[in-house]
C-alpha cells in the first residue's frame, strides 16, 4: 500500500532548505531523488534555496487536489494490481531467480523470462 504524503511535510521541508546549510529534502520525500541529489549537490550555492523558497510558496498555495496529482508516480498511478497478482508474481520471480543461481537456466534465458512476466503487469 502506498503511503499519502503530507503537504504539510513537503513544505516544512522545502523551507527548512531555505533557512539550514544544506537543501533538497523534500525532493526525496515527494519522490524526486534526482532533484534532491541535485539540490544537495548545489547546497554550497544560493540556487537551491532560493529553488525552495519558490517551492515552498507554490506547495503553501496550491489546492490539494493538484497536491495528490504529483503524490503518487506515474508508474504507482497506474491501475490497482490485485494483491494476490503481485504475490504470484513476487513468486514467479524468486523461483526464476532460483532457476538462474543454481545454473538450471543461463543468464539470457532469465532475463527472456524475467520480462515476459513483467510484461504481463504492465
Amino acid at each position: 500500500m502506498l503511503a499519502q504524503r503530507s503537504r504539510r511535510t513537503a513544505v516544512f521541508l522545502a523551507w527548512a532548505g531555505v533557512f539550514t546549510p544544506v537543501s533538497g529534502f523534500h525532493k526525496f520525500y515527494l519522490g524526486q531523488p534526482f532533484w534532491g541529489a541535485l539540490y544537495l549537490l548545489l547546497s554550497w550555492t544560493q540556487i537551491p534555496r532560493v529553488a525552495c523558497a519558490i517551492e515552498g510558496f507554490l506547495l503553501m498555495t496550491q489546492p490539494a487536489d493538484a497536491f495528490g496529482a504529483i503524490d503518487v508516480p506515474a508508474k504507482e498511478a497506474k491501475a490497482g494490481l490485485d494483491p494476490k497478482q503481485i504475490n504470484a508474481l513476487a513468486g514467479a520471480l524468486r523461483e526464476l531467480d532460483t532457476l538462474r543461481q543454481e545454473g538450471l537456466i543461463s543468464e539470457l534465458e532469465f532475463e527472456q523470462k524475467r520480462r515476459l512476466l513483467l510484461d504481463q503487469v504492465t
